[in-house]
């Protein structure tokens, strides 16, 4: 789910940048840069939590550019198979629906759906269950568990299931529809 850990990064900055206020520059150019990517390796990079070292600059020959290698905390989110989430439904059609959880983003098949809940096509596509006391649809928000990952250099993709004990809808029944 979420974790503290410590990374590297060799930045590049343009001379202009070079004064009093580098290491803000630096800083601000890391942020810019770092937080909301993905690597598949550690997962979605959430907060800059502090720079820990930057190392001497190295002058590449002929651009005037600096290299400096930068050690820095950050809060990284990386879901795992078996892992229980809260998303929020984003599209729905025939073959199950797609849902967010922070930059995540998860596929539910209608395999992995209660059987009780049959899709329904329309103005709002939805799964709905035969009583119609449950309803599934765009911008609501469902628990489900995380079955299956898929990572890549720069993205991972999930395939969840709410075909179990307190997974499915969780939006406020009290809400207007």
């Amino acid at each position: 789910m979420f974790f503290h850990i410590v990374l590297e990064r060799n930045m590049q900055l343009h001379p202009r940048h070079f004064g009093p206020h580098l290491r803000d520059k630096l800083v601000s150019k890391l942020i810019k840069d770092v937080e909301g990517t993905c690597s598949g390796r550690h997962g979605f990079v959430v907060a800059i939590m502090g720079v820990e070292d930057i190392g001497k600059g190295l002058i590449r020959e002929g651009t005037g550019y600096v290299t400096f290698p930068v050690k820095y905390q950050c809060v990284v989110f990386r879901p795992f198979k078996g892992e229980i989430l809260e998303a929020v439904v984003t599209m729905v059609n025939k073959m199950g629906f797609f849902a967010e959880a922070g930059l995540v983003q998860i596929f539910v098949s209608n395999h992995l759906i209660l059987d009780d809940m049959k899709f329904q096509s329309g103005d709002v596509p939805s799964y709905t269950s035969s009583d119609g006391s449950v309803k599934i649809q765009k911008e609501s928000e469902v628990r489900l568990k995380i079955i299956g990952t898929r990572v890549d250099a720069t993205e991972i993709f999930c395939v969840g299931t709410i075909k179990d004990d307190f997974l499915g809808d969780i939006s406020d029944p009290g809400a207007a529809v």
